[in-house]
């Protein structure tokens, strides 16, 4: 597998190390998220102004072409910087679903408007007790003269106090479709909160939603593929923003073995404190090099063999990001939990890569599956 990037993709990254360290500090990070959006809507110009949010799109809808592997990159970059902006929600999950579902009618409307900043949407799929399973959706679909009447729940929808559009995944019948929603459309409630790790969220109630026929993504019933294609994305890239944070959390935490002192020297100099920060860059490349399988596997149009890799990179990436994030906790002392220290903060946002989309568990279940399948 040939992993050199080409000029073109270190520059993308270089372009967004540069920015994340002079423009999103910290401390600006943590400002933004106690704000009413919760995020920076400059920075999210700014990432249009890169082409970042018009990376995974084709040239004939104002993208640019990219891979999964592209979508690492930036990712590995939002990790580092712990970035807020709803990236994954807009660009990554309903972008990809767009695109590879949408009518010629829909990407002209909504991918140049995604790649210029100007639409944010959010994917509002998972229902209250459906844990990770795609299938369970109970939210009804009801054939009307004019198009469609939504009824139902959906709980944790990333992104969604933001979205000006929700793309709801709903019932009709045996199979299960995709609807373009207005999130101000009569009959559509949101009760918005923070997430442990500073997004937000929000859980939906709809009630009897009207919306046209052409608010129909794909085809009717045959939308399960397509949602497990892009949660599979997804989970790449959260893979990737994951090894973003690790890398960021081994050099504060080595910074900080070598400048903290006990008994008069550097608690860097202590052998067993040495172990523990080769143990988390171990794991670290580790981590990475399985991030970088399921980018490379993310595009694959086989689907079993794209499962399997994101499922087992999912698994092992999550397993791997837990002994990091504890670790720097813990050889940071009392310092590692506190807010105004950024340990904690990436701490927290790896707990929650390794809950969202399907924990360690239920991938390494879908990888044995897919081994038995096989």
């Amino acid at each position: 597998m040939n992993v050199n990037y080409t000029e073109e993709q270190l520059a993308l990254q270089d372009t967004l190390r540069r920015f994340i360290a002079k423009d999103y500090p910290f401390e600006h990070r943590r400002a933004l998220a106690k704000s009413a959006d919760g995020f920076d809507r400059a920075a999210w110009k700014t990432f249009a102004d890169f082409g970042i949010l018009a990376l995974p799109f084709p040239e004939d809808f104002g993208g640019l072409n990219g891979t999964a592997v592209d979508t690492m990159l930036v990712m590995e970059m939002h990790g580092r910087g712990l970035a807020l902006e709803p990236y994954v929600p807009t660009v990554v999950l309903c972008g990809g679903l767009i695109r590879d579902a949408g009518s010629a009618a829909q990407k002209e409307a909504l991918l140049p408007a995604i790649a210029g900043s100007e639409l944010m949407l959010a994917l509002a799929h998972h229902e209250p007790g459906g844990r990770y399973e795609l299938d369970r959706v109970a939210t009804a679909a009801t054939p009307t003269g004019s198009g469609w009447q939504l009824d139902g729940a959906k709980a944790v929808v990333l992104g969604a106090p933001s979205a000006d559009k929700l793309i709801v995944s709903a019932r009709n019948g045996s199979g299960i479709s995709l609807f373009l929603v207005d999130a101000k459309a009569a009959g559509v409630t949101l009760r918005a909160y923070p997430t442990q790790d500073g997004a937000r969220a929000a859980d939906i109630k709809l009630t009897s939603v009207a919306v046209g026929a052409d608010a129909l993504i794909g085809t009717a019933g045959n939308a399960l593929p397509v949602i497990e294609r892009a949660l599979d994305y997804a989970n790449a890239a959260l893979c990737a923003e994951a090894v973003g944070i690790m890398s960021a959390l081994n050099e504060v935490t080595l910074e900080y073995l070598k400048t903290r002192k006990q008994f008069g020297v550097p608690i860097g100099n202590f052998q067993a404190l040495q172990h523990r920060m080769a143990d988390m860059v171990i794991a670290t490349e580790q981590a990475r090099s399985m991030a970088t399988l399921a980018a490379v596997r993310a595009d694959s149009s086989d689907a079993a063999e794209r499962s399997r890799a994101v499922a087992a990179a999912k698994a092992y990436v999550s397993q791997s990001a837990r002994l990091v994030g504890q670790q720097a906790v813990q050889l940071h002392g009392g310092m590692g939990v506190v807010d105004e220290l950024n340990v904690s903060h990436y701490f927290k946002r790896l707990t929650m890569i390794g809950l969202t989309f399907g924990d360690v568990d239920f991938h390494l279940g879908r990888f044995s599956d897919t081994l038995l399948a096989a």
